[in-house]
């Protein structure tokens, strides 16, 4: 499917999508637990931040720290308010209401990374943006999850928990920053000496699933922790070498993260309800990109760009499931209500890249870019030395 619909011009993420939907429960039902797959195939997403945070230098980072907190508030602030009150408009409760925005407004940072990197676009400083917003949202997760608890109508212990749970939240955070100040560069010289690639290949592995296991301990996300691991390491002298080594894993299991996403769509569920399904995912992703679009235009983003980003974040993403079935277990939502907004958000991340290519079509987005306008530099020699050759010429 992936080549098909390349070929046809429509990335590689509505193939597996749509692979996923014709071999899942509600296809030819080869595969019956789309969830169970899903949980395994979010290393993917954590391998992918883990290179983004091989990129992205402490000093880098700290240049971002106003669009991470500043931009990424105020986006979710204005989308949060905004679309409960479209899914009150819908009919839903304003319980159901706040925790169905709450969901959408995480956007897929799986979805979204792999659209900017098909178009080369992550280190420009609006794919750095985009990052940005998303390196929020994955820090949200843990306060909605506390939220969560506190509008549960079951009885539960009124604060001890809870202060143990942030300890250990700290706790975790604070082990992860001293390995890698500490241990990390230490361990990869020593293992580097040896000279055995499968060491180091193993090693990486290592880094990168137990910073998430030690971030998921903590009841943090683990794609946070995987790519505080990888920024961490990004002034390393091992660092090319790490990212071609996690590199094959991170695209067959970001594939597979695709798939699972199109098995978790139940058509049975969409068939019995498509009125408010279909009108959610309209409503909300429209109402979703105006409040992106208004926001970046607000902080000073071109036409363009504040468009551009307002079709690529209009989703839900993957996190909306852990909210909705914590939602459910706690007693804020019930069954029902988990099944209609999980088929909203995976309708939502099935379209996505189907609208960007639309949006880009119809806007002219695709054209090369003009040096019309621009000053061209005369009567100037030089020369020019090119060391290397192949994928790092």
């Amino acid at each position: 499917m992936v080549p098909v619909f390349r070929r046809l011009g429509l990335g590689s993420v509505l193939g597996y999508l749509s692979a996923g939907l014709i071999i899942g429960p509600f296809g030819f039902g080869w595969f019956t637990d789309p969830q169970a797959i899903l949980h395994v195939a979010e290393l993917g997403v954590v391998m992918f931040l883990f290179i983004i945070g091989l990129e992205m230098r402490p000093s880098h980072l700290w240049g971002l720290r106003r669009e991470i907190f500043g931009l990424g508030a105020l986006q979710i602030g204005t989308c949060t308010l905004a679309l409960t009150g479209v899914a009150m408009l819908c009919g839903l409760p304003l319980r159901t209401a706040f925790i169905g925005a709450a969901g959408f407004v995480l956007t897929s940072t799986a979805i979204v990374m792999q659209l900017l990197s098909e178009r080369g676009d992550i280190a420009l400083p609006r794919g750095q943006k985009i990052v940005s917003i998303l390196l929020f949202e994955d820090l949200l997760i843990v306060p909605l999850l506390a939220l969560v608890a506190f509008m549960s109508p079951l009885p539960h212990d009124a604060g001890g928990s809870r202060v143990i749970d942030v300890l250990v939240a700290v706790a975790a955070l604070a082990g992860l920053v001293a390995a890698g100040i500490w241990l990390l560069n230490p361990l990869f010289r020593l293992l580097a000496r040896v000279q055995a690639r499968e060491v180091m290949t193993a090693a990486a592995l290592l880094v990168v699933l137990g910073a998430a296991l030690l971030m998921e301990i903590g009841g943090l996300s683990m794609a946070m922790g995987a790519f505080l691991a990888g920024v961490l390491l990004s002034e390393s002298t091992f660092r090319h070498q790490l990212e071609a080594d996690v590199e094959p894993f991170r695209g067959l299991l970001l594939g597979l993260f695709f798939l699972a996403v199109g098995m978790a769509l139940d058509l049975a569920v969409v068939a019995a309800n498509w009125p408010l399904i279909v009108s959610g995912v309209l409503a909300m992703m429209l109402a979703k990109a105006a409040c992106i679009y208004v926001v970046a235009r607000l902080t000073r983003s071109g036409h363009a760009e504040a468009l551009d980003r307002a079709v690529l974040m209009a989703q839900g993403g993957e996190f909306a499931f852990v909210l909705f079935a914590a939602a459910q277990a706690a007693g804020v939502i019930d069954g029902a209500a988990n099944a209609n907004l999980t088929a909203i958000v995976v309708l939502s991340m099935a379209l996505t890249p189907l609208v960007v290519l639309l949006v880009r079509r119809f806007t002219h987005c695709d054209k090369p870019p003009s040096l019309e306008g621009v000053d061209v530099a005369e009567g100037l020699s030089g020369s020019v030395l090119i060391i290397g050759f192949g994928r790092f010429g």
